[in-house]
């Protein structure tokens, strides 16, 4: 079994129902198990401004499948949750990433973990810490913590926590 730590968005429609979706399907997965799930944090979106607020959290996970077989299965859950790919970081009713694989570095076609640009995002960064602060990310030498804590205050004052899914629900 191998440790992924994914990372989930949603910025359309029911985003709370979409990222319960995501996780219900994660838990359905054969090669799925142990699945723990972060806060949900309200975040400004990344690159295209023009767009409603996300919903992000990170789920942690153990697995049977190779990172580039479990990336297929997550691209088939955003598929059901209704994902179009319009336009780079653009609006989407789902949007699930591995983050960290085990403490490997995977650099395929489609896929690169620890997913780049991860340090410079506190949408991603503050989830993550919940379920992991003193892991230590291949190739940056640091722990999510200490990450987290070297970006910029304008970053993380972008980043407010929700908290699980139920009580963000009624946010």
């Amino acid at each position: 079994m191998k440790e992924a730590y994914i990372a989930l968005g949603s910025n359309i429609g029911d985003k709370a129902a979409h990222l319960r979706a995501a996780i219900a399907r994660l838990r359905a997965l054969p090669s799925v198990h142990d699945v723990k799930t972060s806060s949900i944090y309200e975040t400004v979106p990344v690159g295209y401004l023009d767009q409603d607020l996300f919903y992000n959290m990170v789920v942690a996970v153990r697995t049977t499948d190779e990172a580039d077989v479990l990336l297929g299965r997550l691209q088939e859950i955003e598929q059901l949750e209704g994902r179009e790919r319009l336009f780079k970081n653009g609006p989407r009713t789902l949007d699930l990433d591995i983050l960290l694989y085990e403490e490997e570095r995977i650099d395929l076609e489609g896929l690169t973990v620890p997913h780049p640009r991860m340090q410079e995002r506190a949408f991603v960064l503050a989830p993550l810490r919940e379920l992991a602060a003193t892991f230590v990310v291949p190739g940056l030498g640091q722990s999510v913590e200490r990450l987290y804590q070297q970006l910029p205050e304008t970053e993380r004052n972008g980043v407010r926590r929700l908290g699980g899914l139920l009580e963000a629900e009624e946010q």
